[in-house]
């Protein structure tokens, strides 16, 4: 295993998850959140951005602990591929576990579990497609 490639993969696939993010919540499901605001469902916008930066200091945690299964687990097919492959299997099991276990316990919408849902795949794989890019082969020897 590498470990340069394997924090710089971390702190690209972090990055990623941020922007992707962004993107995704702030963006595409703005309606949605809206509406659990107005509703009193989730943390107001002016707590949510004050818990913010514990929240990325645990996706860090999250983005190392991504990249290091990503880099256990490299079989050496095209990093693209492979990334894109474990993104998908991780954001499954997210799904699986947090967004499935969120809807037996918090009163959401079920239609905001479903773009949850979209939305983690989304993260997910591109989460992986970076993390297998950067990663990417094992250099040759010669």
């Amino acid at each position: 295993m590498n470990y340069p490639r394997l924090l710089m993969a971390a702190v690209a696939a972090w990055a990623a998850y941020i922007l992707v993010g962004m993107v995704m919540h702030e963006v595409m499901l703005d309606e949605v959140w809206e509406a659990l605001y107005r509703e009193g469902t989730v943390r107001s916008e002016a707590m949510a951005r004050t818990v913010a930066p514990t929240s990325y200091g645990l996706a860090l945690i999250g983005s190392l602990v991504f990249a290091y299964i990503y880099a256990k687990g490299y079989e050496g097919t095209p990093p693209l591929q492979e990334g894109m492959r474990y993104g998908v299997l991780v954001g499954l099991l997210v799904v699986g576990f947090g967004i499935a276990w969120a809807y037996s316990m918090f009163p959401v919408p079920t239609d905001f579990l479903i773009w949850m849902s979209v939305a983690e795949m989304i993260e997910f794989t591109v989460m992986g497609m970076v993390a297998g890019l950067v990663y990417g082969p094992a250099p040759t020897r010669r």
